[in-house]
């Protein structure tokens, strides 16, 4: 057994931490009869547990460990922080020289003319941001009514209230009183699961169009923005149809509509360029970012606007903030994780070396019986499992049956790879290397094989009618 750092064993350790941890998106007595898994240490893409399995870790977390794990350079920079300047806010008219410097590069490294960030801790804090940002936006500029905010069923941009209200999972959206009031859900661009006979560039085009449709019906001078993800994360990594992106930016232009491109999961790296944005050729208005920002090492967020917005909004008092916005020791972090990244160069090395094996490798999935299809853009990639590929069925067992086995076996071969209903979805440390994509596959593979043997043992591969 690998040596591990000490610690009281494992069940007492689970019994602590179902007596006292609410964990979330959890069934917690579910939970609480398995035990918890432990994790006590991890190293590039190498996670430990407390027993002393490892298991390479295709998520990088919560998409967010895109430098991976260990990296002694962003602790001794929280360090140093931390001595210097622990903590100080940037209410009434102070900042400090964390705050100044990674606002600064972030202007360097996004698009067009976002320039300008408002920081959070996290993505749905920053989403909340947006949704007060560009409401008092409009206000400023004269049109109060432009109120509502368009966005996607099965999106994902947070689970506060208003950033669990923008996205469209039904499943949040059934506790708690969400959806909050002006927010308006069109069509995803899933081809696979609700194309059809359409082809993917005729489907695309519908969904976008769905846009267009819906600020003529709660009209335009209602509607204050549409937010999305470039690639769908948490949906079960949607990539969609060629022609989805390059209409729905039409759409925005044609009828005033601020853009706001969520980058919390696509950003800095994560599909083969800096910004899923300049991936896809969007041009936003506003930006979510976290995650990536300080790979997962600090909780760290914002809001990125053009210079247009920015403008507008200095001209009032935007009575909005968190005691934890522009946090010095989250900064500094930040502003070290951007550094390697890009003087390591591995953005680049992402896009142009990584992301090219690892596509040519998990596109071979599909050969496996148990895959319908296999889609990956940069480090972000996803698998449809299906009782019947040419029809690209649906499984009769309640959504989610097959993928939940899958995972499962996963886990059991080594290997952290997250179901989202019946598709599996891996994202990387942008750090990983082929050998380790190699393994990645391998133990991908022998996942299904364990999966395809069950759901056949149990009567489970039936197409749904």
């Amino acid at each position: 057994m690998t040596s591990i750092t000490n610690h009281m064993p494992t069940a007492e350790l689970q019994a602590l931490d179902a007596a006292h941890h609410l964990h979330p998106f959890t069934h917690g007595s579910d939970l609480a009869k398995k035990g918890v898994r432990v994790i006590t240490r991890a190293s590039g893409s190498t996670l430990t547990d407390s027993e002393g399995n490892e298991f390479l870790d295709a998520m990088a977390g919560l998409w967010c460990v895109n430098l991976g794990y260990g990296r002694p350079e962003l602790a001794e920079a929280a360090a140093r922080q931390m001595k210097e300047l622990p903590y100080y806010n940037t209410f009434f008219q102070t900042t400090h020289v964390p705050a100044i410097a990674l606002s600064a590069r972030i202007a360097e490294l996004t698009p067009g003319d976002l320039n300008h960030v408002f920081f959070a801790s996290s993505g749905s804090e920053a989403n909340d941001t947006n949704m007060r940002l560009v409401r008092t936006y409009w206000e400023q500029k004269g049109k109060p009514s432009k109120k509502i905010i368009i966005s996607r069923k099965n999106a994902y941009h947070g689970s506060s209230m208003g950033s669990a209200s923008l996205g469209g999972m039904s499943a949040m959206h059934a506790q708690g009183g969400l959806p909050i009031p002006d927010v308006h859900h069109i069509e995803q661009p899933h081809w696979y699961a609700e194309g059809g006979d359409m082809s993917p560039e005729e489907f695309g085009l519908e969904r976008a169009r769905q846009l267009e449709q819906a600020i003529h019906d709660l009209g335009e001078d209602n509607v204050a923005a549409f937010i999305a993800e470039p690639i769908q994360g948490a949906g079960g990594v949607i990539i969609p149809p060629e022609t989805y992106w390059p209409e729905i930016q039409r759409i925005c232009d044609a009828h005033e509509i601020l853009l706001i491109a969520d980058e919390v999961i696509c950003g800095f790296g994560r599909t083969g360029k800096w910004f899923g944005s300049q991936t896809l050729d969007i041009r936003p208005d506003i930006m979510t970012i976290a995650k990536g920002l300080s790979s997962g090492y600090q909780p760290i967020g914002g809001s990125v606007v053009s210079d247009e917005v920015a403008r507008v909004m200095d001209e009032c008092e935007f009575a909005h903030g968190y005691t934890y916005s522009g946090h010095p020791v989250a900064c500094a972090v930040a502003l070290e994780n951007l550094r390697i990244l890009d003087e390591e160069g591995i953005v680049e090395r992402a896009g142009t070396e990584t992301a090219p094996y690892l596509k040519e490798k998990w596109e071979t999935l599909t050969d496996h019986p148990l895959v319908g299809e296999a889609r990956i853009a940069g480090l972000m990639g996803s698998i449809a499992l299906t009782p019947h590929k040419e029809s690209r069925a649906k499984f009769a067992a309640e959504a989610g049956t097959a993928g939940l086995i899958c995972r499962e076996a996963c886990f059991g071969n080594g290997l952290v790879m997250r179901h989202v209903g019946d598709r599996m979805v891996i994202s990387p440390p942008l750090v990983i290397t082929k050998d380790e994509v190699d393994t990645l596959i391998e133990r991908a593979w022998t996942a299904l094989d364990v999966a395809h043997k069950r759901l056949t043992d149990e009567g489970l591969m039936k197409a749904a009618s």
